[in-house]
């Protein structure tokens, strides 16, 4: 399946890392319904920015898992390719 960069620009004020971390495990939890598989995700606490790795079969999967799980879409959606 295609990899996935989604970037949330700016997480809702006051967002800490376990704040993220639950909703990482809430999409993780929805994500089968849909073929996508949340594999990694980084948060820049200072500029509330969060930045998800998916593998999924097209960008609009990926932001349904996002939707159904616990509303934070993705500002932007972008097709990766992973460099070794």
């Amino acid at each position: 399946m295609p990899l996935f960069m989604d970037v949330h620009h700016k997480a809702p004020e006051g967002t800490k890392a376990t704040d993220v971390a639950d909703a990482h495990m809430a999409d993780v939890k929805t994500q089968g319904k849909y073929g996508v598989q949340y594999l990694r995700y980084w948060f820049d606490e200072k500029n509330r920015k969060i930045f998800c790795l998916v593998d999924a079969p097209n960008a609009e999967a990926a932001n349904r898992v996002h939707k159904e799980a616990h509303g934070l879409v993705a500002d932007e959606i972008y097709p990766v390719t992973e460099g070794f």
